[in-house]
């Protein structure tokens, strides 16, 4: 298919709200939902906040059978795909299984399953070990049990990228609508607040450890640190037009138009690193010019060096303060495969509203030549988009997102 690949449906489970709506009302006004972890005892640990999602219980949105089988993540992850599916106004036949299929982005699979499994094999014996474990904790799961429970029987696929993997699945998601499939479902989940989890984000050396949740955080502050853990994502629907529209799909919310993607050099190359050309590729790819862009969602990595590098790459591409930036994130943590998709809900959110959700709690830095928005929403009109994603190793993933007339 070669028509246009529409955002026809959205859904969400991020700290700031479980379903659009709550999740919105929260971003748009920068609502802080960081704050002491409460998922295990961190208290021994130098990093204790996180940007957790509170009252979610399982049972009350997914079948009995279902919950002993899967790790929060898949649950977040199930969750999130019922909404995506209601939104898009979709219902049993109007597509055929074999023409829609499902992406998904990963970085730790269901790593709380699989440590309390591996807890009872050390305690206990392999005889307690849970049958589930084989594919509970596997980065795949959630892509197979989107697939199996929403009767999805076209392409399948997961990609591991860290923040960068969360856009890498939408364009592998765009891929296969131009290899004929109708629909895809696509977006990224990560849920790592568990000792195991804690383990490899200390270990990754960039944490913050800060206990004031409203400074713990600050991507583009001068007291920048380190980031704050978050759990969940987002699962968006892609359709191509002709299709969306054969179905009689609701008004989408926009239209995928361009993507690009680099790796970094290797370190010490003297080499500038690839998020500009990231974005640069996406612009190409989507036929914009930099000045059409009304606003950047920035990757905020909440590293001074990592943030000194996003800022060069957002001031090369569109000039000094020449593009209003923003990293509604601060208000949940960095969320790995799912915090790029969380974005892309954000920014499809702010073109509906025509409002650009703050990067809560952070004070610019002179020293980046950016246009932060900061502090307060800005009421704006947002027609294109450009969400930044980078990812541990090097990734660098961007995508452009365009409003529809």
């Amino acid at each position: 298919m070669s028509g246009r690949t529409l955002v026809t449906g959205i859904g969400v489970a991020a700290p700031t709200g479980l379903g659009v709506e709550d999740f919105w009302a929260a971003t748009r006004i920068g609502k802080n939902a960081i704050g002491p972890v409460t998922r295990f005892d961190a208290s021994a640990h130098p990093s204790r906040l996180a940007g957790e999602i509170h009252g979610f219980e399982p049972g009350e949105h997914l079948p009995g059978r279902l919950v002993p089988q899967t790790d929060r993540v898949t649950q977040l992850a199930l969750v999130a795909t019922d909404c995506a599916f209601e939104d898009a106004g979709l219902t049993p036949g109007d597509l055929h299984p074999c023409d829609m299929g499902v992406v998904t982005a990963a970085g730790s699979g269901g790593l709380e399953f699989g440590e309390n499994e591996l807890r009872k094999l050390w305690s206990q014996g392999p005889k307690h070990v849970s049958a589930y474990l084989t594919f509970a904790w596997f980065y795949a799961v959630n892509t197979g049990q989107i697939a199996v429970r929403n009767d999805l029987r076209g392409p399948t696929g997961v990609l591991v990228g860290d923040q960068a993997g969360g856009l890498d699945a939408l364009a592998q998601a765009r891929r296969r609508l131009r290899k004929g499939s109708r629909l895809i479902a696509t977006g990224g989940f990560d849920a790592s607040i568990c000792p195991l989890g804690w383990a490899a984000h200390l270990a990754g050396g960039s944490l913050s450890t800060s206990d004031e949740p409203e400074r713990a955080y600050l991507p583009f502050d001068g007291a920048a640190s380190g980031y704050v853990p978050g759990e969940g994502g987002a699962l968006i629907i892609l359709e191509d037009e002709e299709s969306a529209a054969a179905r009689g799909a609701r008004e989408a919310y926009a239209e995928f138009a361009g993507y690009g993607a680099t790796l970094d050099p290797r370190p010490g190359s003297g080499r500038e690193p690839g998020l500009r050309r990231a974005a640069l590729a996406a612009l190409a790819d989507a036929g914009c010019h930099p000045a059409e862009v009304d606003v950047v969602f920035a990757d905020g990595a909440g590293v001074p060096r990592l943030d000194r590098e996003e800022a060069e790459a957002i001031t090369a591409v569109f000039g000094p303060f020449g593009v209003p930036v923003t990293a509604p994130k601060t208000t949940t943590g960095r969320i790995g495969a799912g915090g790029a998709p969380v974005d892309v809900v954000s920014a499809v959110l702010a073109m509906r509203e025509g409002l650009i959700p703050p990067t809560t709690n952070v004070e610019p830095s002179p020293a980046y030549d950016i246009d932060l928005v900061a502090v307060r929403p800005r009421t704006a009109s947002v027609r294109t988009a450009l969400v930044l994603a980078r990812g541990r190793g090097g990734f660098n993933s961007a995508v452009v997102l365009r409003a529809l007339d």
